[in-house]
């Protein structure tokens, strides 16, 4: 019986699961090819080595902030806190002249001293330094983002999902609705393997805690959980720990993926029931992969323990 290997998207625009799924997999294809895996790459693009699943929810968001609606002021203080927080980890590694010339500009911007703090200040404060943070190499293309407007109202997403609010008519929030559609995608009763990027990673977490079937590999890429203010406080439950049903963790970054903040997730999540920490690798893109989480499943160190995973879950 084939195990099943479940994505988990992040932050982004509307788009297409099905082709979502196919992008996803060929990444991964060319990632198992880099690995040393040629000979499973027919296997991963047909579906024959795994049940595979897209775990959608972007449509959600749609929902309650569709027809122009405006974002809660709330949800800009956590995109700034956010930006923040991404900006000083920045600066306090290494950096070129440049560089470090647009992170204090944006640290400026981020925090001003002596402004009146009228209505949509908040919000003109962190699109403006989101724009000044667009001229970061490497930041622009690495998530896809065309302009400040487009890359604030995307990490709005994670403020959304963290702020638990947005019942539906039945009381379900937005972030129990989201956690509802992942589950749905994942095995009740057999292996999952499961890969998630950006705010799926924080989802994907959140989700498994409830799951009591096995998950012999979570691999997160570009999360956002090691940031210490903007997102790891309101993350449930605390404190964090490895979830009960998950056997591997393997945590990824790349330096261009600017809220893969603090990344060494081993340090701040406690061993589950396996006594099993997350373990971090760094990931460094080429540019060759236009998609966020296809530069990540491209690389074999990535790819690598995926097919792994899914050859021993196949095993009886």
């Amino acid at each position: 019986m084939k195990p099943r290997l479940v994505f988990v998207h992040g932050i982004g625009g509307p788009r297409d699961p099905v082709t979502e799924l196919d992008a996803w997999l060929r990444a991964l294809a060319a990632g198992a090819r880099a690995s040393g895996h040629s000979r499973r790459v027919l296997d991963l693009i047909q579906g024959w080595a795994a049940d595979t699943r897209f775990a959608y929810y972007g449509d959600l968001f749609g929902t309650a902030q569709g027809q122009g609606a405006e974002p809660e002021e709330d949800e800009d203080d956590l995109v700034g806190e956010l930006l923040l927080e991404a900006v000083e980890e920045r600066l306090a590694g290494p950096t070129t002249d440049d560089e470090a010339r647009v992170l204090r500009r944006a640290h400026a911007q981020l925090t001003p001293e002596g402004e009146p703090q009228g209505a949509g200040s908040v919000a003109r404060h962190v699109l403006t330094a989101a724009n000044t943070l667009l001229s970061l190499p490497g930041l622009r293309t690495f998530g896809g983002w065309a302009s400040a407007g487009l890359m604030v109202g995307q990490l709005r997403q994670v403020a959304r999902y963290l702020r638990r609010g947005e019942p539906d008519e039945e009381g379900l929030t937005l972030d129990a609705r989201i956690r509802r559609r992942v589950e749905g995608t994942l095995d009740p009763s057999g292996p999952t393997i499961v890969v998630a990027h950006s705010l799926g990673t924080v989802v994907s977490l959140e989700t498994l805690h409830a799951h009591r079937a096995r998950v012999p590999l979570l691999v997160t890429l570009g999360s956002p959980m090691g940031m210490s203010a903007a997102v790891r406080p309101r993350m449930r439950p605390q404190p964090l720990q490895v979830p009960d049903s998950v056997e591997r963790w393997l945590n990824f970054w790349d330096r261009d993926d600017f809220i893969a903040v603090r990344p060494l997730l081993e340090k701040v999540v406690r061993p589950g029931r396996h006594s099993v920490p997350p373990r971090t690798g760094r990931v460094d893109s080429d540019g060759v992969w236009v998609h966020p989480a296809a530069k990540y499943l491209a690389k074999g160190d990535v790819a690598g323990p995926v097919v792994e995973a899914i050859e021993t879950a196949t095993q009886p």
